[in-house]
């Protein structure tokens, strides 16, 4: 395992989060168990919005232990959170193939075999002779 891919204990994932709690919320709860070094709500990056969790770093191992035992399935901004340490990014393995979904909203400007998805009222395909549109 690479050094930037090893676990800190000193890092704790916080999960369950209100949309509406904020960083500096988030501190003063997790500040009762030691020093706080930082705190990233994760959140959306085109709306700005929450994600509902966050990371809470503190300077020594203990205090994020401490803290773990304190506020895992606690309230806080009204929400039950759960509190860990941790783990690395994992790399992604899943980046191919067929996803699913409905083809007709698919940026291929190809009729499906169904007939036109652009719309005209015909069915089948259409046929220029076909004018029962």
């Amino acid at each position: 395992m690479e050094p930037s891919q090893q676990v800190n204990p000193k890092k704790l994932f916080v999960g369950n989060l209100s949309y509406t709690t904020d960083e500096a919320m988030l501190r003063d709860a997790f500040a009762a168990f030691g020093e706080v070094i930082d705190v990233k709500i994760v959140t959306d990056y085109g709306t700005g919005r929450s994600k509902g969790f966050a990371f809470v770093e503190f300077s020594e191992e203990p205090m994020a232990q401490a803290a773990i035992e304190g506020l895992n399935e606690k309230e806080v901004d009204g929400r039950t959170i759960f509190v860990k340490v941790a783990q690395p990014k994992q790399p992604r393995t899943d980046r191919g193939g067929d996803r699913g979904g409905d083809r007709r909203f698919s940026n291929d400007r190809r009729p499906s075999r169904g007939g036109s998805s652009f719309g005209g009222g015909r069915s089948g395909g259409g046929n220029r002779d076909d004018r029962s549109y």
